[in-house]
Parts: C-alpha cells; structure tokens; sequence
C-alpha cells in the first residue's frame, strides 16, 4: 500500500513537468522557426510478487523531452533579408567561433555590412566572387555591400531587331537609322547610330557613327563614322530573293556565325578603345532583320555594358542569394546563404536564442548548397513559424491537469488509508 505513495509522487513529478514542456511550448508560440519539444512518458522497473506471478510497478520516470523538427508554417515578410528553409536543414551561424544553427531566418546587417541573427551571431555561407558563387569552397562570414560603387563595364556585344521596308524605293527617301546606347570603360554613355539605305532589291547598305564631340578625331555637331573607316565602300544586308530560291524576306548575307565587327578609337574622355560586335542572328541562327512590307522599325535593341552605379539596397532571393541592386537598374549576387543537414536534429542541443549545437550523439553536419544532398530549399522574403499547435498543446494541458489532480487524489487516499491503519493500534 505504501508503495502508492511514491508512485503517486512520481506521477505528480512526471506530469509537472510535462506541463512544463507544453507550457515552453505555448510562450514559443510565436518564435520564428521554434520546434516543439515534446514529453514522453516511460514506468520504472516493477517488482515481482507471487513467484512472479504479480507485478507491481515503482510509478513513473521523468519524461524524456525530444524536439519535434516538423515544418512550420512559410510565411511572407517584410523584412528584406528574411529567409526560410523549406523541407530538411539549418542555416549556419557562427558564435564567437563556435559553429550553430537555426531555422530563423530574420537576418540584419550591422554597420560594416555583417550578415548577423537578431542576437549577434555571423550568418554563415559563401561571398560572390565576380558574380559566381563557389558553393563547393569553405564557408565563411557574409558581408553584405554597404554604399559600394558598382564598376561600369564596357560594351562588346550589340544587337538590333528590326524590319526594313520591302516597299521602299531605292535611294536616298528609303534612309533610315537605329539609335543604340554603349557605354565605354568609365562608364560614360554613348549612342551608335546605324544608319541604312535602300541601295538596290533586297539589299542595304549600312554604316555606324558616333556624335563627333565624343571622339577627338571628330567635330561637335557633326556624326563620325566608326565602320567602315572614312572613304571605304558601305558594307551590304542582302535579304531573301525567291529567284535565287532563297528564304523572302529573311536575312542571308552576312552569313549566320558571321559577326560584323567594328571599334570606337581616340573616345574624348579618356575611355579605352571600344571594339564592338554586333551579330544580326540570334542564337539559334534565325536571323534577327528582316524585309517585309512594313515601315522600316526598330523592334529591340540590346547591349552587355553598363555605367557606373551606386547600390540602393540587397534583397534575400529564392535559393538564398543575396542580390544586391544598382542605381542603373541592374542586379548581382553577391552571396549565398550555406544550409546544413543534419541526419538527427532530435539529438541538438538548444542554447537559447533559436540556437542549437551539436551533442555528442548528434551526426556530423553535411553542409552545403540549398536544394542538394537532401537539403531544403531557402524561400526569400518569408520566415518560418512555429510548429506548435495550440489547439493540441491546450489538450494536452487538459489531460496532464486530470493525470496530476488523479494522482493527487490517491496521494490523500494512501494517506488517508495510513492514518486509518495508525487508528488501529492506538
């Protein structure tokens, strides 16, 4: 009978701290990426009785807790540096040298541009290198850029798409010409001009110019020829004649793979020398002029440079890059978030703050890119809630609040039973 005693207590141990647990659980209610713990019951060894016909229990042990790393709910935020895993993993931190990890993602930056948690720690992971993130390096801390000066980058490259007027005579009034903006190594603008004229059924010629105040060989006000050089004869487009069996209407000369290669020297500024390409084929080889019966029009133009620019903020992308945005309208990576898996994550260690660090049982973390080796993907914009669900956690109160007040109640009952037992030899 007096064994009751102890059992009862134990229970009423086992189930305060059970509430301790739900009660843990409910004030993380909600703590971005908080994993529920959970309280498992387990008895203690019985003795046997009868020639081990009868077993009597000892009560109950404490609850093992163990973390329950079920995905929370992904939710859209506003922080621009938020980020959540979707599926396996933790983001990487580092705490004063020692290696952590989270699945909070509501990142900030300090004044030299750290990618930090809410308490300090260095968020962990891979810095661009000319745009390309090395995934398969060492990670490291990541700095964010901070009112940095993006480098202008010169032209190469030039492409125009654009229709010529099968209709119009030839001469002079077929004249007509396609505006494209390049920029040199200093980052300064400057507008190439090609010019064409109808010189005879299905063939244009063209040339290219520049203003002549942008170079020191030419005169303000007055364009400057690029290509060809000064007193050669124009190069010819020719399109599809249906007579030589050829594609009407389509480009066929300068051939496919054959690109039209010219340079702007002597720039007033003090720019390098530009040497540009324009390719009239896609890449696919389907030419990108054409002649038809339709206004000779410019559709699109395009160019690889760009000015210098200055930095007007950096975003958390999907995938966990960091984009930085220019003042040009530009963007570039600039950093990638390092995700780790962790075979048994119920075996971490919580350290307070959203933190966790490895235990002795827990498998060595494989780190690596999102989206790889069983790894989840890094959402941007958004933050992980919770996964506690309170409508359970308030029924498990309910049912510990019974379990407590009904071992209690057999608690008074020995005692009472003690008393009368007491009363007999008195």
């Amino acid at each position: 009978m007096f064994a009751a005693f102890s059992t009862a207590l134990s229970a009423l141990d086992a189930n305060g701290v059970a509430v301790d647990v739900v009660g843990n659980n409910l004030a993380n209610l909600n703590t971005t990426g908080y994993k529920e713990s959970a309280a498992y019951f387990r008895d203690l060894v019985s003795e046997s009785l009868d020639a081990g016909q009868t077993q009597l229990g000892f009560g109950v042990a404490s609850p093992l807790t163990i973390r329950e790393f079920t995905q929370g709910a992904i939710q859209s935020s506003s922080g621009s540096l938020d980020a959540a895993i979707q599926g396996n993993g933790f983001f990487v931190v580092n705490n004063n040298g020692a290696t952590e990890f989270t699945r909070a993602g509501n990142f900030q930056v300090d004044l030299s541009g750290n990618l930090l948690t809410p308490t300090g720690e260095q968020v962990q992971g891979w810095m661009a290198t000319g745009g390309v993130v090395n995934t398969g390096g060492p990670i490291g801390n990541i700095t964010v850029p901070v009112g940095t000066l993006q480098t202008p980058a010169a032209t190469k490259n030039i492409t125009l798409s654009a229709n010529f007027d099968a209709s119009a005579a030839v001469g002079a009034a077929s004249d007509w010409s396609a505006p494209i903006t390049v920029y040199d190594s200093l980052g300064t603008a400057h507008v190439v001009t090609l010019n064409f004229e109808k010189t005879a059924a299905n063939t244009w010629s063209y040339s290219a110019t520049v203003p002549g105040a942008d170079v020191s060989a030419g005169t303000a006000g007055t364009p400057y020829q690029v290509y060809p050089a000064a007193g050669a004869a124009l190069p010819t487009l020719q399109f599809g004649d249906a007579a030589k069996n050829q594609s009407v209407g389509q480009l066929v000369s300068p051939a496919a793979g054959s690109p039209i290669a010219f340079s702007i020297a002597g720039l007033s500024d003090g720019a390098q020398d530009m040497s540009l390409s324009w390719n009239p084929y896609n890449a696919d080889g389907a030419g990108t002029l054409t002649q038809f019966e339709q206004s000779s029009a410019t559709s699109a133009t395009t160019q690889d440079g760009s000015a210098a620019a200055q930095l007007t903020g950096v975003t958390m992308g999907n995938g966990g890059q960091l984009m930085a945005s220019y003042s040009n309208g530009q963007q570039a990576v600039v950093g990638q978030l390092a995700v780790a898996s962790i075979r048994n994550p119920q075996t971490l260690l919580a350290v307070g703050n959203n933190l966790f660090q490895i235990s002795a049982q827990t498998g060595a973390p494989a780190i690596g890119a999102q989206g790889t080796g069983g790894r989840g993907t890094v959402i941007g914009g958004a933050l992980e809630s919770s996964n506690v669900d309170i409508a359970q956690e308030l029924t498990d109160l309910i049912v510990l609040q019974s379990a407590y007040q009904a071992n209690a109640k057999v608690v008074t009952t020995v005692d009472t039973l003690a008393q009368a037992t007491t009363n007999l030899v008195t």
